[in-house]
């Protein structure tokens, strides 16, 4: 008989397992029923351990010129790698690895010019996958394609983006730079900071489920976001003309030191700027070119000089205070404990306010302030925008300062001392003198358009305030002819050759940082504002240097005029020429001539003739009949058949090659500024119409 056991439960135990198993079914109870445990949203925490997003990036946009030549884009870049580890190889005779490492480093060295121990030293690395290459990121597509042809075991790329500048330092601090971030491609200067937000776009996004293994769940919703593209920038710059400026300032820089410069053109009658150079400059695709973050036109703020005499005088006729022909001592005027002089110190005699102009005369312009007084020249100096931004679609604008309250300040204010402007501010100021009285918004921008080619933003002519009477400013306009065609020698040399452009010359003593001013020969700022053609205005050009090593400014006046010329032929604009008479040739109408008796009669005159064509008859001329041009110069004559063949363009003016070019039906690429050095096409080689022609211009 067996002998029956009994176990005793501690009555202790039976309760802690019963309030443990309690615990257990009230816990399961508030997970299934609540939204959140712990603080933790259950549900979204499994959705998203098994939830993917990719990032689908949008494209920036171009920066254009305003003939739709890409300034500024996006192009995929690359980085080189290298694969180490052996075990990507499943097929020795298509290996996916470095295999001879001494042989990929010496042709890498011989191909992307690596250094061959260093290529070495990163293929020798020990437990990587993979390595990339020092000195080989940013590859361009075609030196890609050109290590990829090689069949290198091993070598791979990862695709990037980054921006490029087809033309380097055209135009760079109005374009600006972008470089690649974290959170892409940001802004950092000119169009590219101010209009970041626009040429940036908006990313999009792609959403899945996936299942633990990562692979997409096929019955999953896929949710994705379209990326928005950012919109394309055209701006108002002309490239034509933007080369005849870059081309002044890289000619006085190439002679002359000096601290900076600036030379900006705009359209006379809508404010567009067209050109703007600087000194220095900087090639965007190489940032470390970069030797100021600031742009001159915008962000330079300094005592103007004698150009702010064009509005002390136009102030005060506007009020009536003002008769051209009014005798007053010239040379020195007391103020107070103070003396204003003449730039030559003892003037020029009892002379008339309207010769006091020509000769930049400070007494006259600081009798004139004394006539107008500190209130009305500040509230004229304002109207026209000096003292506050004009918005211009820039990064950094400063405003300058307009403050002075003490007579002997508002007799330096009416010659430009004591106060501070920058070159967008003139140029803004200068615009009364074409538009009647009415000063223009300048702007840089032309259109906007977005990924679908709608015109979002369109820029265009914008008045800012009607300062004066256009009785006022057709008399400025004959006080500055007077300046250009009658005044001192020292404004004469401001004279081009194919138009007529009146203006007014500025020197500017260099505030010091102990107090007064810099002495020295050089220390000035140097100025000059013109606008031509005279009879027609077409164009405002402003020109400022600090601190050139010159104590004139004939080389200023020298490239300056250059630069007139080349727009004026550029546009068709000529219409004087002023030599030595013996020198002029007046070109006669040889349409429908014979080629021979043609350049025969041009030859005999002392012209450069290019026949372009073997025909018999002249089918066309440049320059046309009736053109004033000096002897020496160059003349096409196209004739009726089309065999063209390349000329020798060494030493041409690009805008003797494009209207060579134009002539014969040829498409051309230029690089650069000045003129040619070299060209795609050699000597004698027939023309094709489906041939382009690249120059390269110094």
């Amino acid at each position: 008989m067996k002998r029956k056991v009994t176990v005793k439960i501690p009555r202790m135990l039976i309760f802690i397992v019963a309030f443990l198993f309690l615990a257990i079914i009230i816990k399961l109870s508030y997970v299934s029923l609540s939204n959140k445990v712990d603080g933790i949203n259950l549900h979204e925490f499994a959705s998203n351990r098994n939830t993917k997003t990719e990032t689908i990036y949008a494209k920036r946009g171009n920066i254009l010129d305003k003939d739709g030549n890409t300034l500024a884009q996006n192009v995929n870049s690359y980085t080189l790698i290298a694969y180490l580890e052996e075990k990507r190889t499943t097929d020795p005779s298509n290996p996916q690895h470095v295999v001879d490492k001494e042989a990929t480093a010496r042709m890498l060295h011989d191909e992307l010019g690596l250094d061959y121990d260093k290529a070495l030293a990163t293929l020798n690395q020990k437990g990587k996958y993979q390595v990339e290459f020092a000195g080989a990121k940013d590859i361009n597509e075609t030196t890609k394609n050109k290590i990829e042809s090689l069949d290198m075991p091993g070598i791979d790329f990862i695709q990037g983006q980054k921006r490029n500048y087809n033309m380097g330092e055209f135009a760079s601090y109005i374009i600006g730079y972008a470089k690649m971030k974290e959170e892409g491609i940001s802004g950092e200067l000119g169009i590219e900071k101010f209009y970041n937000e626009e040429l940036s776009g908006v990313d999009g996004s792609t959403t899945y489920q996936t299942d633990a293994y990562g692979y997409t769940l096929p019955s999953a919703e896929v949710i994705t976001t379209p990326s928005v593209d950012g919109n394309d920038i055209y701006l108002t710059l002309d490239q034509n003309i933007q080369l005849f400026a870059e081309t002044l300032t890289h000619n006085l820089a190439s002679n002359y030191d000096m601290d900076w410069m600036i030379f900006a053109v705009m359209d006379a009658k809508t404010g567009a700027i067209v050109a703007s150079s600087t000194y220095p400059n900087f090639d965007p695709n190489n940032l470390g070119s970069i030797k100021n973050f600031m742009n001159p036109l915008v962000s330079y703020e300094y005592e103007p000089g004698s150009t702010m005499k064009i509005f002390s005088f136009a102030s005060s006729i506007e009020e009536g205070l003002y008769n051209g022909s009014e005798q007053y001592q010239s040379g020195s005027l007391k103020i107070g404990t103070d003396t204003v002089s003449d730039f030559n110190k003892t003037g020029w005699g009892s002379i008339a306010f309207d010769t006091g102009f020509a000769y930049s005369s400070n007494v006259a312009a600081s009798l004139l302030a004394k006539r107008l007084g500190v209130e009305k020249l500040t509230n004229y100096y304002k109207k026209l925008g000096f003292s506050k931004k004009t918005g211009i679609e820039l990064a950094n604008e400063i405003s300058g300062k307009i403050n002075f309250k003490y007579e002997i300040e508002l007799a330096n204010a009416a010659f430009g001392q004591g106060i501070t402007v920058t070159p967008i501010q003139m140029l803004q100021a200068l615009s009364t003198l074409t538009n009647d009285g009415v000063a223009l918004k300048p702007y840089i921008v032309d259109k906007i358009v977005d990924g679908n080619d709608n015109i979002v933003y369109q820029g265009g002519r914008t008045e800012v305030a009607k300062v004066y009477s256009k009785e006022t400013m057709d008399y400025m306009r004959k006080l500055m002819h007077n300046v250009v065609y009658d005044g001192l020698d020292s404004s004469k040399i401001y004279q081009p050759s194919k138009t007529k452009m009146i203006g007014k010359t500025g020197t500017a003593q260099i505030a010091s940082p102990t107090g007064g001013y810099l002495k020295g020969g050089y220390n000035y700022i140097r100025s000059f504002a013109g606008i031509f053609p005279e009879e027609d205005p077409k164009y405002i050009v402003y020109v400022a240097v600090k601190q050139l090593s010159s104590t004139s400014a004939k080389p200023i006046a020298t490239e300056l005029t250059k630069a007139v010329d080349d727009i004026v032929a550029y546009l068709g604009l000529e219409n004087k020429v002023e030599e030595v008479p013996s020198k002029i040739v007046n070109l006669n109408n040889y349409i429908s001539k014979e080629v021979t008796t043609t350049v025969e009669d041009l030859k005999n005159k002392n012209l450069k003739v290019y026949t372009l064509g073997s025909g018999k008859y002249v089918i066309n001329q440049y320059p046309l009949k009736n053109t004033k041009v000096l002897e020496g110069s160059k003349v096409f004559i196209l004739s009726n058949s089309k065999d063209f063949e390349m000329e020798d363009l060494t030493g041409w003016s690009l805008n003797e090659v494009m209207t060579y070019a134009n002539m014969i039906g040829l498409s051309i690429n230029p690089n650069g500024y000045g003129y040619v050095v070299s060209q795609s096409i050699p000597v004698g080689t027939p023309i094709t119409e489906d041939m382009s022609l690249t120059i390269d211009l110094k």
